[in-house]
C-alpha cells in the first residue's frame, strides 16, 4: 500500500521508521494545535509497533503512513486514517523544515484518493484548531469543508472520499 506523488512516496509505517521520525517530529512547535510533546526514539517506536499492528476493533481499520521527499530522501512527516464504515477521519504532521511547500497538502490529497478508490468510504473529516491556518490549508487542499460542528475545541472539516 505504497503511495506515490510527483515528489513523495508514502511507505507504510513501521517500528524502524522511529529514529528517523523521533528527529522530524522533534519540534515541540508542531504539538502547538494538538497538545502533548515530542516523543523520544522509544516511545516514539513503541507507539508505531501498537499503530502498525492495527486497530483492536474489528470493525475499525487504521492507515498509517510516513512521507518520504523524494528528492532528498528523507522522511518529512505523518499522514494518517482511521476508517470505521464508511467514514474516514484523516491527520497529518509535516516537520518544521519542511512546512510551506506543500508536502502536507500532496501526501494528505494522494491519501484521500487512494482511500476513495480501496476502501469503502463516502466521507472524509479531519478536526482543526480554529487558529492553525496552515492545517486548515491542507484540509481545503484534499477538498474538505469547514462545517459547523466542534470536537475538543476543533471545527470539523468534511468531504467526499
Amino acid at each position: 500500500m505504497t503511495i506515490r506523488t510527483d515528489r513523495l512516496t508514502l511507505l507504510p509505517l513501521e517500528a524502524s521508521h522511529a529514529e528517523e521520525m523521533a528527529g522530524v517530529l522533534g519540534d515541540p512547535e508542531l504539538h502547538r494545535f494538538i497538545g502533548g510533546a515530542p516523543l523520544a526514539v522509544t516511545e516514539l517506536r513503541a507507539r508505531y509497533e501498537r499503530l502498525a499492528a492495527g486497530s483492536p476493533d474489528p470493525d475499525v481499520s487504521w492507515w498509517n503512513w510516513v512521507v518520504r521527499l523524494d528528492a532528498e530522501d528523507c522522511l518529512t512527516g505523518t499522514v494518517q486514517a482511521t476508517v470505521s464504515g464508511e467514514v474516514v477521519e484523516i491527520a497529518w504532521v509535516v516537520g518544521t523544515p519542511w512546512q510551506r511547500r506543500g508536502i502536507a497538502t500532496e501526501a494528505t490529497r494522494a491519501m484521500v484518493e487512494w482511500l476513495g478508490e480501496h476502501a469503502v468510504v463516502r466521507t472524509v473529516i479531519a478536526h482543526i484548531h480554529p487558529a492553525n491556518v496552515a492545517s486548515a490549508a491542507v484540509a481545503n487542499g484534499a477538498g474538505l469543508v469547514p462545517t459547523d460542528r466542534w470536537q475538543d475545541g476543533e471545527i470539523r472539516w468534511e468531504g467526499p472520499a
